[in-house]
């Protein structure tokens, strides 16, 4: 562009913005742009920035407008109109997000309370396989333990079943808001149940945190949104490859991994691709490329409203 933002004609100089706009911008970002509307070259740039303050969420909500040059760039940049406008999920989205996640941590507090139970009872080498059955249960109330050890047990023993019980009564909650789901959610759940061993709590997961598919431009980019996309470093003409960026949804990764140990145990496609990369990464590079590439398999059939078949 020929012209810089700070020294564009007069005559398409934005109007001042709305008050409205200005409150609605942090105080940072507001004390900041009014800063650099003083400085003649940045003037009409800064102009631009604060009447848009309010339709780019990556602004409003910018947490690194701590220096006055970050306030200059990000003035110029917008004035330019070279800044996206961030994603906002859905109402019905941001509903799906809370019982998904809730669920998931009711698992992972049950979980750890049964950890904490199996720990008491291997001190009386009394732990066995099918502890928390009726039979093990049973035969956990006629060991003759320690009056502290049987007052740690049975609190332990009546959190698990009361998160037990909140696991189920949200389990039918989750049931019952799929149920009310529009037709293309609908379509996607069927998609994704087609895939072998993706049940429904990595479907959950996989609909609540990305949403609608088709706002991403391509598989890398749900890749990269999902935190899966390796990290590249590259100085002075050399590149080296490191570990994956861990952006975006931790849950989202978690269900994608767990949901790639099912595939290759079951599946001997998934299996011979795994053990391929297996053999040159190691296996948790490997188990991280299978999901990756399964997630790229999610976002095609998602796209294209195909159920999955397995190859030949």
């Amino acid at each position: 562009m020929a012209a810089c933002a700070g020294h564009l004609d007069s005559r398409r100089r934005p109007a001042m913005p709305a008050a409205r706009h200005l409150l609605r911008a942090p105080a940072a970002a507001r004390r900041a742009l009014r800063w650099v509307a003083t400085r003649t070259p940045y003037r009409v740039a800064a102009f631009a920035a604060l009447s848009l303050v309010a339709s780019w969420p990556l602004l409003a909500t910018a947490a690194s407008l701590n220096t006055f040059r970050d306030a200059q760039v990000l003035a110029q940049f917008l004035a330019l109109d070279m800044i996206p406008a961030a994603y906002r999920p859905t109402p019905r989205q941001r509903q799906h997000r809370v019982l998904v996640r809730q669920r998931v941590w009711l698992r992972r507090r049950t979980t750890g309370v049964k950890n904490k139970i199996r720990h008491v009872l291997a001190n009386y080498n009394a732990d066995r396989k099918d502890l928390f059955t009726e039979e093990g249960l049973a035969s956990v109330a006629a060991l003759p333990l320690l009056a502290c050890d049987r007052c740690v047990l049975e609190q332990l023993l009546a959190s698990w079943r009361h998160y037990e019980q909140q696991r189920a009564a949200l389990d039918k909650e989750l049931r019952a808001f799929a149920k009310k789901a529009p037709a293309a959610e609908k379509e996607a759940r069927a998609v994704l149940e087609s895939i072998p061993d993706v049940g429904p709590v990595t479907v959950d997961v996989v609909i609540s945190e990305l949403g609608d598919v088709r706002r991403f431009r391509s598989a890398k980019c749900v890749a990269a949104y999902a935190g899966l996309a390796p990290k590249r470093r590259e100085s002075a003409g050399r590149a080296k490859e490191l570990g994956i960026t861990k952006e975006g949804s931790a849950l989202l990764r978690w269900a994608l991994v767990e949901a790639a140990w099912r595939l290759v145990r079951h599946s001997r496609r998934w299996a011979t691709i795994f053990e391929g990369l297996s053999r040159r990464r190691g296996k948790k590079k490997a188990i991280v490329a299978v999901a990756r590439r399964l997630l790229g398999v999610m976002v095609a059939l998602l796209r294209t409203g195909q159920r999955y078949r397995a190859a030949a």
